[in-house]
């Protein structure tokens, strides 16, 4: 059995894994997903919010289990569980990269070429004067749930919230004695039109992977393929 830690990206919260962790709770594992700060049902400030807060929650959540945890991170989730590996890689029994951002020491989202498929993509983003995003319906559908029932588009779409783009300009800071130490798994997603597969295949040239497992989805298998994705999560978690 094992300890789960579930954390969401961009504009999703803990909503996002409510059909993954009864399911892996099914199968005698422990699985935690929380809303970060400012994000769901979590009222902290958006303006309050920055990646190092992000990762500290994590970390404290993780130092309160009583075994080392998988902790997952999907699309802008890898910037907090690699921030989070940073913390207390002691308590962390693999990372895994769920087609999320995985960048290397003192870069951030800004400082890559843009994960996303096409200009045209920035179209169905909306940044407010405040740097709050937002994304449209057309948007989250092709984007993200393309693969995905239109019921659990719907769904999904009902539950976005706005994301705070000062995470995306901040730079991680990693290091090779605590988080180089670290596991690292890849989930690659082969139809993800979000962060597309060439370039879930490129970020790790730099920082490698092992395993890397391919899933046959768009960016939201939490929805489009639960089990598929359970049965890989508890794949990585055995080796």
């Amino acid at each position: 059995m094992a300890t789960y830690v579930l954390v969401s990206g961009a504009w999703h919260a803990a909503w996002c894994w409510e059909l993954i962790v009864p399911r892996l709770e099914s199968l005698g594992d422990t699985a935690l997903a929380p809303d970060l700060l400012g994000m769901g049902r979590d009222k902290t400030p958006l303006s309050e919010v920055s990646l190092a807060r992000w990762a500290d929650q994590v970390s404290d959540i993780i130092r309160g289990q009583d075994e080392p945890v998988v902790l997952v991170g999907h699309s802008r989730g890898g910037l907090v569980i690699s921030e989070v590996a940073e913390r207390v890689p002691d308590r962390i029994k693999t990372l895994v990269y769920l087609s999320a951002v995985l960048i290397p020491d003192g870069s951030s989202i800004a400082d890559i070429t843009t994960p996303f498929q096409a200009d045209h993509a920035f179209n169905m983003f909306n940044v407010q004067p405040d740097g709050m995003s937002t994304v449209s319906s057309e948007g989250a559908a092709e984007l993200l749930y393309n693969t995905t029932d239109a019921d659990l588009i719907d769904r999904a779409i009902s539950l976005l919230g706005p994301e705070p783009m000062s995470v995306h300009a901040e730079k991680v800071s990693l290091s090779v004695q605590s988080y180089g130490r670290v596991p690292r798994a890849y989930i690659e997603l082969k139809q993800d039109m979000a962060i597309l597969h060439a370039r879930q295949k490129q970020m790790q040239e730099v920082l490698p992977c092992d395993p890397v497992i391919e899933m046959d989805t768009d960016h939201s298998p939490f929805y489009c393929a639960p089990d598929a994705l359970v049965a890989v999560l508890r794949q990585i978690a055995g080796a």
